[in-house]
């Protein structure tokens, strides 16, 4: 049976994420918690993977209930933030880590998601495990870390969100919540690289390219797709179900086209 397997959230944009046994879906279509804050220079860019492999040498906690964010350096040095009450004290320390003028910023309606117009990015535990068989050196945890999708969903095929794009798709429910496919979703240089230390895998692209051509699924709309290097679902929830709780265990359903 198709069910909500994992959901994971991004307290700060470009760090570590958190697994969290419920989420509601927000006003602005993404779920509650998720880049609910991001680091911005002074020219107002993000600080994220794609601008610096920095980002890998943190690894980060964060306990919902008490606010409070936990880092720790290469070094050994750690700190804990309450980041709604504490953005400048925090905004300093990571200004200090990137050797950067930073602030912290907020976003409770939307949070800062690459594409602030859609809503969460989903995949299935399948196409984890089958990215990961690709590679020698990737287990399916490491597969998860690069691809730092919001929603997993278990007890469907490899690539089962590709068939949710493209002329006459379906959408398909996560216990009341409805989702429709908005776009494929694809890759920037972050999964190319090693969660853990920025380490780049070589011939990751070309490796993914090859397979995904390969194993393309023929349930999907191979014109909505640019390229091969894609994995994942960028979803929309309709105005009607945002507000709606998701709930880890919750049943999978398919809706017709």
């Amino acid at each position: 049976m198709a069910q909500l397997e994992r959901l994971r959230v991004y307290p700060v944009k470009g760090l570590g994420g958190i697994d969290v046994r419920a989420a509601t879906v927000l006003d602005g279509g993404t779920l509650e918690g998720d880049r609910e804050f991001a680091l911005f220079d002074a020219e107002g860019d993000v600080i994220n993977g794609k601008r610096t492999q920095r980002v890998h040498e943190l690894a980060t906690d964060y306990g919902p209930d008490s606010g409070t964010f936990a880092v720790e350096t290469p070094s050994d040095e750690t700190a804990e933030f309450d980041l709604a009450r504490e953005r400048e004290r925090a905004a300093a320390w990571f200004g200090d880590f990137f050797d950067l003028d930073l602030t912290l910023e907020r976003d409770v309606r939307r949070g800062f998601v690459d594409r602030r117009e859609m809503g969460p990015s989903v995949v299935s535990t399948a196409t984890l495990e089958t990215i990961a068989s690709w590679f020698e050196d990737i287990s399916v945890e490491g597969a998860r870390r690069r691809l730092r999708a919001n929603i997993e969903i278990a007890g469907v095929p490899a690539f089962w969100e590709d068939r949710f794009v493209g002329d006459d798709a379906p959408s398909f429910e996560i216990g009341d919540v409805r989702f429709e496919g908005v776009t494929p979703c694809g890759r920037c240089v972050v999964p190319g690289r090693d969660p853990d230390t920025g380490a780049v895998t070589p011939d990751f692209r070309e490796r993914f390219i090859e397979q995904r051509r390969e194993t393309f699924p023929g349930w999907a709309d191979e014109d909505a797709f640019e390229h091969f290097f894609t994995a994942m679902l960028i979803a929309g929830v309709p105005e009607t179900h945002r507000g709606r709780r998701l709930r880890v265990g919750d049943s999978v359903t398919v809706l017709d086209a």
